[in-house]
């Protein structure tokens, strides 16, 4: 969610019982302007906040001209002093998806990848490297797989030019109310993957420059979203069922919307069996 509307935004996401201190919000309040000014973003979001067992990862994204070009990702333990992350890398990606249990909290915390997968501990022995996996680097795949999973925009806030880059649609004045209740319109703001598989007859309809996402109408397991309208029904909020603990709102008629995820950084992997 946009770091200057934070209190605001809180507030609106906070039926779900999670949120920050008076402490956690003031620090964000004056840490986040400064992150954005000292490495030069045009937009800083704060992201959410993974609880581990003796201590918190509070994340903010840094955002460029192209708002679907790789963010820049920045945790912290104390909403003050911020700490860049490497991008996730397809091996990370892998590994951190068999590691099991609750965040630890120490960033310099190393899982044994021989008790986690023995074919993957062995070659990286043979590659000369050690074999463990230190939780910064779950850390990273972890914020990478929920972005891509559960991170959602409304339809139409963004825009892709003809040379391929996304910007905000400074036209968007939101989604009516009965828009906004349905899955339909709401996109993955990551890169596509079942709009490539429309039929020509299918993309006939869609406008390619609001509809170059996935729609969230087509997610595996079909229920794992939970719409629902709560602030006497001025605020359509979605939770994911896959991620428990991330929150969307958005305002109809405003350009107030967002997402922010409160949770312990494990997938729900029994969620096929609840529905």
């Amino acid at each position: 969610m946009e770091a200057l509307s934070l209190p605001a935004a809180l507030e609106l996401v906070a039926g779900a019982g999670a949120g920050l201190s008076p402490e956690r919000r003031a620090a964000l309040g004056t840490s986040l302007p400064l992150l954005q000014r000292d490495y030069r973003f045009e937009r800083v979001w704060f992201w959410g906040c993974i609880q581990g067992v003796r201590g918190a990862y509070y994340i903010a994204e840094g955002l460029g001209p192209d708002r679907a070009a790789p963010r820049s990702r920045l945790y912290s333990l104390n909403c003050v002093d911020w700490s860049l992350l490497t991008p996730a890398t397809k091996e990370m990606l892998a590994l951190a998806e068999q590691v099991k249990g609750r965040f630890q909290g120490d960033p310099s915390f190393e899982y044994s990848l021989a008790e986690i997968n023995a074919e993957a501990a062995a070659s990286l022995i043979q590659s000369g490297k050690e074999p463990v996996m230190k939780e910064e680097a779950r850390l990273i795949a972890t914020i990478e797989q929920i972005d891509r999973d559960v991170g959602i925009v409304p339809r139409g806030a963004f825009l892709k030019t003809p040379l391929g880059s996304v910007h905000e649609n400074r036209h968007f004045e939101g989604l009516s109310l009965v828009e906004a209740k349905k899955l339909s319109s709401y996109f993955h703001f990551t890169h596509p993957v079942n709009l490539k598989n429309k039929t020509l007859l299918e993309k006939a309809d869609l406008d390619p420059s609001t509809d170059f996402l996935d729609s969230l109408e087509h997610d595996i397991p079909r229920g794992s979203w939970s719409i629902q309208l709560e602030k006497g029904g001025t605020v359509v909020v979605l939770r994911s069922l896959l991620w428990l603990g991330l929150t969307f709102y958005h305002v109809p008629m405003t350009k107030q919307f967002g997402y922010v995820y409160f949770g312990t950084g494990e997938k729900n992997l029994d969620l096929p069996f609840m529905l």
